[in-house]
């Protein structure tokens, strides 16, 4: 097993159309699974499930299936003890459930709240309930979120089959709605935020849905693409505004105010996944082709760089989302690609990996216990093998000091 085996960096897999919607895999019997959506720009598209190879370091293809539309968002059940079925869930014009089954998938169910007229409003995003499992709520054009609950028959001849009915659907924002995600306050079962293109955050309950809370509105009300939570500290979400070059960073405890701005891409920023393991670490992705990881534990203090950095060469990143149980990896999407990149750093005998970019590691110079009295420098690693260290300049005398290396924490 791979234990016995050299582990690559990177993995890199080439697939046959454009690539938007990604999600790793939860399973731990199904190490390094990832679902994988089409961007087509017709009514066409697949759906491919691909897993590597740890014995050949290389992805295979081990199902491949149809779906109409583009994906929105792809993900898998969040199980992580593998006691529900292998579920696969993927948004566009309908919430569609799939089953994977060895070499095949096949589809279980299509959620459809409009039974009663031919036209859809197109989903633009959902989430995945992590404590209940059964729950699904997803996001919509047509300014609503609706609140899914699946359910397991038995069927006498047969394994159980899936389907869904609506709990509950409300307007959620003006307009359109972009994006939905579970918080895991309050038990993490009822309470969830969206962002549309009111320009605005906005906090529900399932247990009062008479009112929601609005945690941010954009000043110039440029609509909110992306929403994502904390996942170890429930109190922080980010957001992302369409254009935008940074990620606004939220503490639902300060409403309406930022309590950070992430500011270091230099074009417009598409994805944003906190570490599964830390609530200090989030990444970034946008079309400067760069992949950010920042360390935020200095919060309300200004975060001024990345701590490390991953340039794709060949594309803009459009999708980027860390393992949840393989929180050593980050997988991102690029035109026709998909990698996955370990985070782990060795200062020895390390340079040949991320061949493509360059690392920034953060250096924190502690003389003495005067951490707050010497900026931070920055070891930087290029791909033809130079290093750059940047530290304070000192007058002139004797200068003992010791460079603390951190690195997730």
């Amino acid at each position: 097993m791979m234990s016995a085996i050299k582990r690559k960096e990177i993995y890199k897999y080439d697939a046959p159309w454009p690539l938007y919607s990604m999600n790793w895999s939860v399973r731990p019997d199904k190490r390094f699974r990832l679902a994988l959506g089409s961007f087509v720009e017709e009514y066409n598209n697949k759906v491919q499930i691909v897993s590597l190879d740890e014995n050949i370091s290389e992805f295979t293809v081990k199902s491949t299936f149809d779906h109409p539309y583009p994906t929105t968002k792809i993900m898998w059940i969040p199980d992580s003890k593998g006691v529900f079925p292998d579920l696969l869930a993927t948004s566009g014009d309908y919430l569609r459930v799939w089953r994977a089954v060895d070499t095949e998938t096949r589809l279980e169910c299509i959620l459809n709240n409009n039974k009663n007229s031919d036209f859809c409003a197109p989903l633009t995003s959902f989430d995945w309930n992590e404590v209940d499992p059964n729950l699904i709520g997803t996001s919509s054009i047509d300014t609503t979120c609706t609140i899914w609950g699946l359910e397991t028959s038995q069927v006498i001849g047969r394994i159980n089959t899936v389907g869904g009915h609506v709990k509950t659907q409300l307007i959620a924002h003006d307009k359109e709605v972009y994006d939905i995600a579970f918080s895991r306050a309050g038990g993490g079962r009822d309470m969830f935020a969206s962002v549309g293109a009111d320009g605005s955050v906005r906090m529900f309950d399932l247990r009062h849905l008479e009112h929601s809370t609005i945690i941010y509105e954009d000043p110039n009300h440029t609509p909110l693409l992306r929403l994502a939570w904390n996942k170890q500290d429930p109190n922080y979400l980010a957001t992302i505004a369409m254009d935008a070059l940074e990620i606004i960073i939220l503490d639902v405890r300060v409403p309406c105010t930022p309590v950070a701005r992430l500011n270091n891409h230099r074009a417009c920023v598409n994805g944003i996944a906190w570490a599964p393991h830390s609530s200090c670490h989030i990444c970034t992705a946008g079309d400067d082709h760069q992949a950010l990881i920042w360390d935020i534990q200095q919060m309300p203090r200004a975060i001024e760089d990345p701590i490390l950095a991953y340039t794709a060469a060949e594309g803009e990143i459009n999708q980027i989302q860390w393992g949840a149980t393989q929180p050593d990896w980050i997988a991102i999407c690029y035109n026709k690609s998909l990698e996955i990149l370990r985070k782990h750093v060795s200062f020895f005998g390390w340079m040949s990996h991320f061949s493509a970019g360059c690392l920034i590691v953060r250096l924190d110079v502690s003389i003495f216990g005067w951490l707050s009295h010497i900026s931070t420098g920055y070891l930087i690693f290029r791909p033809a093998g130079l290093i750059f260290v940047w530290l304070p300049q000192f007058s002139a005398g004797c200068l003992n000091f010791r460079l603390d290396v951190s690195i997730f924490g």
